[in-house]
């Protein structure tokens, strides 16, 4: 089954239009997530939002939006108020220029989407667009009011298809300068720097993501399957410590642990952390279980 539209517009540049739709790149869906219970009833509980000061609860058609301008005095807004704010969309994803693939920095890259075309009536023009910006090695600079957002987005080749990623805003972007005024300059040179080098040849290989594994999803599918069973709980392994004293030393030894050993690979055989945790879980409540893990969130 094809996955379900997250937006469909127009895609225009000056005269040329063609529509398309947005879909989902990544998603968390399949991540392991619990639900708060009442321990004594096992019943879920809800949350519930009340007055700070009196403690009584306030229903929906009372609660406003509050900007704070000052120690507890706030600007009030009401839900029309907001609403009206919010610039309406027109359905049209606008480019506005083109510029090389690689010249946006990478903080600046939020959230990725696919974008194909809307109908079988839009692939030539699609298609010719995709082309164009794959020989050209060029993304597409545009703007459109996505998800009740003014959003920036640069639309690239892929596959056969196209890449929609939001772009975060400059003032969303904080300082890099800040943040590294505590590094000292220097540079490491000598046998430091050798040293360091063949660590990096030894490690060297290629991106893998089905290599990758999340340890963490993998012990709570384990975790749920071993209650569901009436298993024993494993402790996960305290990790091991220890401050590096000589640099030096450190580097020598991991060469010497490293050396020798060809280029490191992402390994097949690992199979994506969240089919792990979905197989795992899902194995448990196949054994006669009663219940197994939810994956949607309450």
């Amino acid at each position: 089954m094809a996955p379900r539209a997250q937006w469909k517009g127009v895609l225009r540049i000056g005269a040329f239009t063609c529509p398309v739709a947005l879909f989902t790149a990544v998603s968390t869906s399949e991540r392991i997530a619990f639900h708060t219970l009442n321990r004594a009833t096992g019943h879920r509980v809800r949350r519930e939002f009340v007055d700070s000061i009196t403690g009584d609860a306030v229903p929906a058609e009372d609660q406003v939006k509050g900007y704070e301008i000052a120690d507890g005095r706030h600007v009030t807004l009401e839900p029309e108020e907001v609403a009206a704010a919010v610039p309406e969309s027109d359905k049209t994803l606008d480019v506005t220029g083109f510029l090389p693939c690689d010249q946006v920095e990478e903080i600046y890259l939020d959230r990725s989407y696919y974008l194909a075309p809307a109908d079988a009536g839009a692939q030539a023009a699609f298609v010719a667009l995709r082309e164009g910006l794959r020989k050209a090695r060029t993304a597409a600079l545009a703007h459109a009011v996505l998800f009740r957002r003014f959003r920036v987005v640069l639309v690239r080749p892929q596959d056969e298809g196209l890449i929609a990623t939001l772009l975060n805003f400059d003032y969303e972007v904080r300082s890099a300068a800040d943040a590294f005024s505590d590094v000292p300059q220097m540079k490491a040179k000598g046998e430091m720097l050798d040293l360091a080098r063949h660590i990096i040849d030894t490690k060297r290989g290629r991106f893998d993501p089905a290599g990758f594994e999340d340890r963490y999803e993998a012990a709570l599918a384990e975790l749920v399957k071993a209650k569901q069973a009436g298993k024993p709980l494993k402790r996960a392994r305290a990790a091991s410590g220890g401050k590096v004293i000589d640099l030096m030393d450190a580097l020598r030894r991991s060469a010497k642990a490293t050396g020798g050993k060809p280029a490191a690979k992402g390994s097949r055989k690992a199979a994506p952390a969240r089919a792990k945790g979905k197989a795992a879980a899902k194995g448990a409540a196949a054994k006669g279980s009663t219940s197994k893990p939810r994956r949607k969130a309450g």
